[in-house]
């Protein structure tokens, strides 16, 4: 595979919100010269410190592989994802995914994530999962370890699916017809929205032939997550993260009989929206 199509396979959204001094700039400079087929959509989402200056040095240094998407304000991590997520299909690559941006998953793991879905067609959805196993180097520290145990067996209730490890900050998409829907439209969540987006997947089969989402979904065990220092998740987000499990409930499931609603209408193509006035906040994409 060569030229831009090789360039394009796989393209990765890294949110960014005053990350200048947890930004390893240099893990990304070096998977950058590796000559991997992968892009990285870096979205700054109207951070206060000089998280927008590093991201255009990186654009300077491989414009081609290095895509900046600066939004004007803070609008939250889930937003800024699915804004990032809907410029990186614009590439066309055959897969696209999200990455935190203290790289507590190294970005080795792309490749690891890549292959899978290269050797399982029938995957849609490589995800993380930080197990701690004898042979792996998993660093929790205790306290979020604890509440990270607790609010998954709550969001495997909310979601009546046995998932392991829905927040690990790595994942990614084959890219299908359906994954457009599935960020089409803003979240109701903010902390928890990686749960929103298996809620959106159960939703979108309701009523069609598509595989079910424990046959399209892969938890992949990490070898290597280290909890990096300056997480903006504090005790008090669980709290958020449960209340916001009760809003996903509410929206996607029937209270009376406990069944996933039906689907929404999947949103215009671009060229069937009619003209209308620009979105306030508008993506300055380089």
């Amino acid at each position: 595979m060569t030229g831009d199509t090789k360039m394009t396979q796989t393209v990765i959204v890294v949110p960014c919100y005053n990350e200048a001094r947890r930004l390893d700039l240099g893990a990304l400079i070096r998977h950058a010269l590796e000559d991997l087929p992968h892009r990285f959509m870096l979205v700054d989402d109207g951070s206060s410190d000089d998280t927008l200056a590093l991201l255009m040095d990186l654009h300077e240094f491989q414009p081609e592989r290095f895509h900046v998407c600066s939004l004007p304000e803070n609008i939250g991590k889930a937003e800024a994802v699915r804004r990032g997520m809907l410029e990186a299909l614009k590439l066309k690559p055959q897969y696209v995914g999200f990455w935190d941006a203290d790289l507590a998953t190294p970005l080795e793991a792309i490749e690891d994530f890549v292959a899978l879905l290269e050797r399982r067609p029938e995957m849609e959805l490589v995800t993380g999962a930080r197990v701690r196993l004898l042979g792996h180097s998993i660093e929790r520290r205790v306290v979020r370890h604890c509440l990270g145990r607790l609010f998954a067996a709550a969001a495997a209730t909310t979601l009546r699916l046995p998932v392991y490890d829905t927040q690990c900050g790595a994942k990614l998409f084959r890219v299908t017809p359906q994954l457009m829907a599935i960020f089409g439209s803003p979240f109701i969540t903010n902390w928890t929205f990686d749960v929103e987006i298996i809620a959106r997947m159960i939703q979108q089969r309701r009523g069609t032939e598509l595989p079910s989402v424990d046959r399209v979904i892969y938890e992949y065990t990490l070898d290597t997550w280290h909890d990096v220092p300056g997480s903006k998740v504090r005790p008090l987000d669980f709290v958020r993260a449960v209340h916001e499990l009760w809003a996903i409930r509410r929206t996607y499931i029937d209270s009376r009989t406990h069944v996933y609603l039906p689907p929404l209408d999947p949103p215009p193509l671009e060229s069937e929206q009619q003209t209308s006035e620009p979105e306030e906040v508008e993506l300055n994409t380089l």
